[in-house]
């Protein structure tokens, strides 16, 4: 059963397995870039997304992709990032200090 699961710090083995139910070795992440909080798991970044700001999180700094495990790939292309207001008018993450912040957030949680 899919499992969104919030983190701030490393993911424990456990909730890595949760998370990657979904979709096998790859799993969907939303980061909060300010707070260096992440949601993964959901089925839809959408998901990830909502619960990160049900939990208080400001739409403008969360930002959707992903990580391969198998690999240790960080993606950074979701729906929820196509915001011209922000100057982000493609799924992918176009600023690389945005990039920057996503992938080591996300680095931090899943990486050994």
């Amino acid at each position: 059963m899919p499992s969104i699961i919030l983190r701030d710090k490393k993911a424990t083995k456990s909730e890595i397995e949760k998370m990657s139910y979904e979709y096998g070795s790859y799993i969907k992440v939303v980061v909060d870039i300010e707070k260096g909080v992440l949601a993964g798991g959901g089925a839809m970044h959408y998901d990830d997304e909502q619960l990160l700001l049900e939990s208080g999180c400001k739409q403008a700094n969360l930002w959707g992709g992903g990580i391969d495990l198998e690999t240790g790939e960080v993606t950074y292309d979701s729906m929820i990032n196509i915001r011209p207001a922000q100057g982000n008018s493609k799924r992918e993450i176009q600023a690389e200090e945005i990039k920057e912040k996503f992938k080591n957030i996300v680095e931090t949680i899943f990486k050994e």
